[in-house]
This record gives C-alpha cells, structure tokens and sequence, in this order.
C-alpha cells in the first residue's frame, strides 16, 4: 500500500503539470496528502522541515545559476547576437536543410549557456520563416527545436553550463565535465537518432504532399535583414567565454580554495565559523563565473544597443528565473518527502535488486530498513 501511494502522489504531480497547473502549489499538495494518508500527524512537522528546508537549500544553491543564465540569454538576444548566429549558421549549412540547422543553432546556444527557455524564442522566428521556405509541416518545429537544445547538450556533452548537468555535481562531488567520453558518445547517440526521426518524419509528410500549411496561429514576423545583425565572429564571442571560462575556473577554483573554506562570521556573539566545502560548489561557482564574464562581455561589446531597453528587457528574465527556480526547487522538495517514505523504500529496494548483466549480481548494495513505521526525524 505504501508504494501505491508513493505512485499515485506522484502520478498526480504529473498529472497537475500535464494540464497546465502550478508545480509550485501542487508539488506541496501532492507531497503532504502522501504524508498524510501514511503518517497523518506528521504533515506539518514533515511540511516545515523537510519539504521547505530542501525547497530552501535549492533556492540557496541554483538560484543565481538560472538568474545569470536568463539574464546571459535575455542579453544575447537583446544585442543581436544570437539573430547573428541563426543567420550564420543558415549559411553555412543551407537553408534547405532547415531542420539540421535549426538543431545546430540550438545545440550552439545552449551548449554556449543560453538558457533553453530562452533559445525556443530566439530560434523559433528563423525555424518558421526556414520551414515555410522549405514547404516542411510546421508541426515538426517543436521537435526540431526540442532535439538542439533539450536533449544532447543540456545533460550529455560535458562542460554544458545547463542547470541539469550542475545540479547532479553537487551530489556525486563531480564537475560538469564528468564522464567526458560517455557524455560525447551519448550525446552524439541522440543527436543522430533524433535527427534521423525527425527526417523520416518529414519524408512522410512529401509522400503524403503535406506542406507546412495554412492559417497557423502566432505566426512570427520575417526575421531581420541580415546586414544590420552583429558580425558573427563577435556573436559566437560570449558563447566561447562561457565554455572557456567554465572549463578554467573548474580547474582553478579547488587549488585556490583547496578542499574547504572557513570564515568567522561577525554577528555578535562567538558563533561556529561557517564551513564551505569546495567540491559540492565547484561546478557551482565556475558555472557562475563564465556567466557573469560573458554578460559583462555583451555588455562592453554592445552597450549602445542593449542600453535603451536594458531595464524593461531584462525584468521578464528575472521573472522567469524566479518562476523557474520555485518550480525546480518545490519538486525537489516533494522529492525529498518522497524519499523519506516507507514506499519509496520498497521501489528502491526493487531496483537496487536488479542484476548487472555483467556479473548476474545486483548492481549496488543498498540497506533500507525493513518496514520503517515512520519517515525520518524532522
């Protein structure tokens, strides 16, 4: 029973998401009615410490990751610069091939640190005008967009600055540039496959004389003459001091702080003095620091462009950072009352149980207890 409520709690977070409902109101709903339909005097104790006190702790971590990101993006496409790569990009790889250059101008900037959310609107005006040029069905533009920047280069190639490659270094004490030959290999796995998807998908649709069609909603205005956007040398520049920076700081950051750093805080009183360890924030800070250059990089480089409308431009990304971050962090802290369930147990024990096909034995050797009567202390 304990497992089928951990399911349906989980079922029915997905199920809000699905249809358009904040994650941030019914990751807690979904969280505490599985607390409460198997330890109901511990809702409100679980509630504040242990589904806030992770919300919180993630808020603390990520937060200026995807503010810098939003900000990096919203500034890329403020100055010109990513309207420049689209259209350099375009031209050297035909604008017959619309969809291999849709999914390279978004594998390039998201690989760059351009936030995803960002780059869907940045590209989808060029992916449009390409589509309706090369008569392709403007359904597979979703797809197309989806394969260059949320699939291979978000978690796979290594050094990506995307959120959900630094999350998972703050756990394993990794970097982001873990597992470099796994991550290439399977990120050039998908990107093929995808691609070959999506051009069979296209293929049927000629064969069938489907055409991009008409009367679509939102159709975006014809992207801007090309002579006006930046050259695309100084463009493709932040993106570059994204990758190089990350790389370096990565490497520079644990020798010059070693494997902790302590401070003495100057509140009144005598308090302990706050421990930092490196190796859960080193993906962290490198990931800060490359972005924190380039943004300063766009800003030099293209301040008469950007200044008039610097203010307004760049609130909806902070917004959007914002909303991203509460509806990131609430999941993980409805993950967090997950785990500390006796069904949660049993899923796990089920899983740990499965043997490696290389040894016949169980892949990891985990203990959990027996039938625990009650999730951890808060």
């Amino acid at each position: 029973m304990s497992l089928v409520i951990v399911i349906a709690a989980l079922a029915f977070l997905m199920w809000m998401a699905y249809k358009g409902h904040s994650v941030i109101l019914f990751a807690p709903i979904a969280a505490l009615a599985a607390v409460l339909l198997t330890h109901p005097g511990l809702v409100a104790p679980v509630y504040s410490g242990l589904f806030m006190d992770k919300m919180v702790g993630f808020i603390k971590s990520y937060f200026p990751v995807f503010l810098l990101g939003a900000i990096f993006g919203k500034l890329m496409e403020m100055s010109g610069y990513a309207r420049s790569i689209v259209s350099a990009v375009i031209k050297v790889v035909g604008a017959r091939s619309a969809m291999l250059t849709i999914v390279l101008v978004g594998a390039l900037l998201t690989y760059g640190g351009v936030s995803l959310f960002v780059v869907v609107f940045a590209v989808y005006p060029f992916a449009a005008e390409m589509f309706r040029q090369g008569d392709i069905p403007k359904r597979l533009i979703p797809g197309t967009i989806a394969l260059g920047a949320f699939t291979f280069t978000m978690d796979a190639l290594p050094g990506t600055p995307q959120i959900q490659n630094i999350i998972p270094t703050t756990f394993f004490r990794t970097t982001g540039y873990a597992a470099p030959i796994l991550g290439t290999v399977g990120g050039l796995f998908v990107f093929g496959l995808g691609m070959l998807y999506l051009e069979r998908q296209r293929r049927k649709a000629v064969a069938t004389g489907e055409g991009y069609g008409e009367g679509h909603l939102n159709e975006p205005h014809v992207f801007i003459d090309e002579g006006r956007s930046p050259h695309p040398l100084l463009s493709l520049a932040p993106l570059v001091i994204v990758g190089v920076a990350n790389l370096v700081l990565t490497t520079l950051i644990p020798r010059f702080y070693g494997t902790d750093t302590a401070f003495q805080s100057t509140v009144v009183g005598k308090p302990a003095p706050v421990t930092v360890p490196t190796a859960a924030n080193v993906a962290i800070w490198a990931v800060e620091g490359a972005l924190a250059l380039a943004i300063l990089f766009i800003v030099a480089t293209a301040f008469r462009t950007i200044r008039e409308h610097f203010t307004e431009g760049v609130k909806p990304a902070i917004a959007g950072s914002l909303l991203a971050t509460m509806n990131t962090a609430s999941e993980y802290g409805f993950g967090a009352v997950i785990a500390s369930l006796a069904g949660f147990g049993v899923a796990a024990r089920g899983l740990t149980a499965i043997p490696d096909p290389w040894s016949g034995k169980p892949s990891v050797s985990m203990s959990w207890p027996a039938s625990p009567a009650r999730p951890p202390a808060v």
